[in-house]
């Protein structure tokens, strides 16, 4: 039997935390609550979670910037929630490395079903790979197995919702995908609904892996259809 996988709840407001915490228990997973940066910060250093859901006003600091240094260290799962529902905010929280958003107040079932689905897609991912599969496109390496991008021999820090995305595109190299498509394949679930993010992750990409990201090589643009990772062998 697998052991339960571990959520940590970054949330100022006691009855969310409360409601939430037990709600996930009831789900089968191990649950930590910090209601500052500070708890967090004392929690991640002594466990590895496999979910982090973040809000974004605490009282100790801002949770973006929390997002960013976080991200800069691991490829966790970080879903932000806010009563921030501004679309500006979500997509700042997506650019600093976040893989998620839902605004306050919630649905807990929804909350569940997109825990559920980003976990399902992570470990889907790592049965389907051979030990140290690792696939080339000039200078870029991927390793599946390991959620790790070279480019030009540098190790290149990637979100676990930014490598799914990556890999799906070349794993399906030189076939166009429109944003839903896209955000159906790797997000798994159409409530997610927010087309503006597949561009979000589409300029982060091309940030990290394009030698000139505003001439790309790899990751093109179809006007009027959507995107493609282009390759020729």
């Amino acid at each position: 039997m697998n052991p339960p996988k571990k959520i940590i709840i970054i949330e100022d407001e006691k009855d969310i935390i409360f409601i939430t915490k037990n709600f996930l228990i009831t789900q089968g997973y191990e649950v930590y609550t910090a209601r500052s940066l500070k708890e967090a910060k004392d929690i991640l250093n002594s466990t590895e979670p496999d979910f982090v859901i973040l809000d974004l006003m605490l009282p100790d600091g801002d949770g973006i910037e929390f997002c960013q240094s976080l991200r800069e260290k691991s490829n966790v799962t970080i879903l932000i929630l806010s009563a921030r529902a501004n679309d500006i905010d979500k997509i700042l929280g997506l650019g600093f490395g976040a893989d998620d958003y839902m605004t306050k107040p919630f649905s807990l079932n929804e909350l569940a079903a997109r825990i559920q689905a980003h976990l399902r897609r992570m470990d889907r991912l790592a049965e389907t790979v051979k030990k140290d599969e690792i696939i080339s496109f000039g200078k870029i390496k991927i390793d599946k197995k390991a959620y790790s991008v070279w480019v030009d021999g540098e190790l290149i820090m990637m979100p676990a919702k930014e490598f799914e995305l990556l890999h799906f595109m070349t794993e399906h190299k030189n076939q166009v995908f429109t944003k839903s498509q896209l955000l159906d394949a790797v997000w798994g679930y159409e409530a997610y609904g927010d087309e503006n993010t597949i561009a979000v992750y589409m300029n982060r990409l091309r940030d990290k892996i394009e030698e000139n990201p505003s001439q790309p090589i790899y990751i093109k643009t179809v006007w009027g259809v959507g995107y493609k990772f282009s390759w020729k062998e």
